[in-house]
């Protein structure tokens, strides 16, 4: 298994197909800014995620049934109880009547909590499966996507955006389905009380879906300005809080709380345009309802002092035309809820549709038998289009052969790296491993022949023991500290107060950089790679450490084909080949003595850090 600092395969070695749920297509590194076409397409994708839970939906659909039936039962009631027993002063009925109403109270409250209940349950199990797609995704993205994210905004997309659609499940569905039935059963009973009423109470209605519809179309923009902005705030506070050393002896505190509060007046503006848009809806509503309603209190009033319809029944329907429209104010209001969630759920959705860096390429090549040589033929690269960091490398690595990297910052050292591990693809040329163009293997199974110690010596907030156990999930606690001894890590390890079932805190600031690249070396060791990468391993370890860990880093060397990237030219003297990189070539090529020979480039960075000043 690969020590890779971000090894981020699952565990069974196949990707899951996240993009389809929901019924969205798997979309290249281009979608990454590539919005659904539409709300429906976005709506119907969140519903691919309530769908497995049909039974429960079933439930609140039938709670949500009760309750509205019981809901429009109360104000027949009360228009009978006029009619019935109040006029004719029936007090005995009445009160008979009055029991049977409280009845249909408890009962809504009742069926609308159970609803509500279930309702949530659901709402919550969907948004794990969501939160859990687009965590799975991530860490099957490729590095480049990484590139254009800041930490913060992703954090968003898991987090923010995603308890923005569970806060809308929770209540909107449910307010939905209801809102739909309530509207149908109001209008069918309404009918049944009088025709002309009805029409009456209808007046409003083209008003309301011009208005809503007016508003739709600006809330959503907005909200997802609202929601990008929130995210790039999110980002900027990340950075901050994870460079606040730097901050304090730079003294850009004040620099770094004007840039602050820019962002967050961004995300104020934004987030008042959208919340000035959907709060116009519920005032205008009701001064349209409030119209609706006093027109059909008039009409009513002179159809029954004109005989043509009873006291009981206009009580009934004013009492109907209400719930006619509150589902009609419920649905422009929840239109504005689900605007928000739609935003958020297309931000979470762009990251689940963005191609995998495993994209199923599993050519059945034998990779049992490998010893380790590594080629480069004519290799050339680029981050960004028409910014060449290397041209036409070409190199050769025999088993067990130490190659070191040298060269100024920038030359592509670390670029060789990121090609050899598939964490970016050539421009042009091929990489083999023992003749196997590496472009043609699993990427999986490229990265479990490699063992890497970078130079940000990353561990993860858990105890040293598991840190060192993440080179290889199955090792025993026998092979962990024997890697650590190897790595001259044990010694340090067995001081701390718990040893290895010490918990190292978030980035692991409890111990010092020095130790923490030990841990990651220790790491290294343990994967047992076939070819072995070190990144500046010893960068962040004083010279005496050094000198300690040299000679496990020697034994760790043996047999594995090695590169070794070093500022610290005495670290790989010994190396059997030193490729001097400038330019995005190769300067320079061959052992210690053989460069120093030629007194070139080589021969002057080496000088410039051991020659002793006349």
């Amino acid at each position: 298994m690969a020590n890779l600092e971000a090894g981020r395969k699952p565990a069974n070695n196949e990707a899951p197909d996240l993009s389809m749920r929901g019924g969205g297509p798997m979309r290249g590194m281009t979608t990454v800014k590539v919005k659904p076409k539409n709300s429906v397409q976005t709506i119907r994708r969140i519903w691919g995620y309530i769908g497995p839970h049909r039974s429960g939906m079933l439930a609140v659909l039938l709670f949500t049934l009760i309750t509205t039936i019981l809901s429009l039962t109360a104000p027949y009631l009360l228009g009978s109880a006029v009619d019935n027993y109040i006029i004719p002063g029936d007090y005995k009925g009445l009160m008979g009547l009055c029991v049977g109403l409280l009845a249909v109270y408890v009962g809504t409250t009742l069926s609308a909590w159970l609803q509500q209940h279930m309702m949530v349950k659901i709402s919550q199990l969907s948004v794990q499966e969501m939160r859990r797609d687009i965590f799975s995704k991530i860490q099957l993205l490729p590095l480049p996507f990484f590139d254009t994210k800041t930490h913060g905004e992703l954090m968003s997309r898991t987090t923010n955006d995603i308890e923005n659609v569970s806060g809308t499940l929770n209540t909107s569905v449910t307010q939905l389905i209801s809102s739909v039935l309530s509207l149908v059963g109001a209008l069918i009973i309404m009918l049944y009380l009088n025709v002309w009423l009805t029409l009456m109470s209808m007046v409003t209605i083209p008003l309301v879906m011009l208005f809503t519809k007016m508003v739709a179309s600006r809330t959503r923009k907005h909200f997802s300005k609202q929601q990008s902005q929130l995210g790039e705030l999110n980002g900027f506070i990340e950075e901050t809080v994870s460079g606040q050393k730097v901050v304090q002896v730079y003294r850009r505190e004040q620099f770094t709380a004007e840039q602050f509060d820019k962002l967050n007046v961004k995300l104020t503006d934004a987030s008042i345009q959208a919340q000035i848009y959907s709060g116009t809806v519920g005032p205008v509503m009701n001064v349209l309802n409030n119209i609706s309603f006093a027109l059909m209190a008039a009409v009513g009033g002179y159809m029954s002092f004109q005989g043509w319809t009873s006291v009981g029944v206009v009580v009934a329907f004013l009492n109907y035309s209400k719930q006619f429209q509150r589902p009609l104010n419920d649905l422009a209001n929840q239109f504005n809820l689900i605007q928000s969630a739609v935003a958020g759920a297309e931000r979470v959705f762009e990251v689940i549709d963005t191609e995998s860096e495993y994209t199923g390429n599993n050519n059945a090549l034998n990779t049992s038998d490998m010893r380790g040589s590594v080629q480069f033929d004519r290799v050339s690269f680029s981050y960004k289009k028409d910014v060449p960091i290397l041209n036409d490398v070409s190199l050769t690595a025999r088993p067990g052969q130490t190659i070191a990297l040298v060269g100024p910052t920038g030359a592509g050292k670390t670029t060789i790296i990121n090609l050899l591990t598939r964490f970016y693809e050539i421009d042009a040329g091929m990489i083999s491993i023992d003749g196997l163009d590496i472009s043609q293997l699993d990427k999986d199974v490229l990265r479990s022949k490699l063992g890497i110690v970078l130079q940000d010596a990353y561990v993860f907030s858990d105890t040293i023991r598991e840190n060192i156990r993440y080179g290889r999930l199955d090792a025993s606690n026998e092979e962990i500290e024997a890697a650590a001894k190897l790595a001259n890590a044990h010694d340090f390890i067995i001081k701390l107060p718990q040893g290895y079932d010490t918990p190292l805190t978030s980035g692991g600031s409890n111990l010092s950089q020095g130790q923490r690249q030990l841990l990651t070396i220790a790491r290294a060791v343990l994967a047992d790679p076939l070819i072995l990468i070190l990144d500046e391993a010893t960068s962040s370890i004083d010279t005496r450490t050094e000198m300690h860990i040299q000679a496990g880093m020697k034994k760790l060397m043996e047999g594995r084909t090695s590169f070794v990237i070093a500022h610290r030219l005495s670290t790989i003297r010994e190396a059997d080949q030193i490729l001097v990189m400038n330019q995005g070539g190769i300067a320079e090529r061959g052992t210690h003595d053989e460069l120093l020979s030629k007194r070139g480039f080589y021969y002057d960075l080496y000088n410039s850090q051991f020659k002793q000043p006349s």
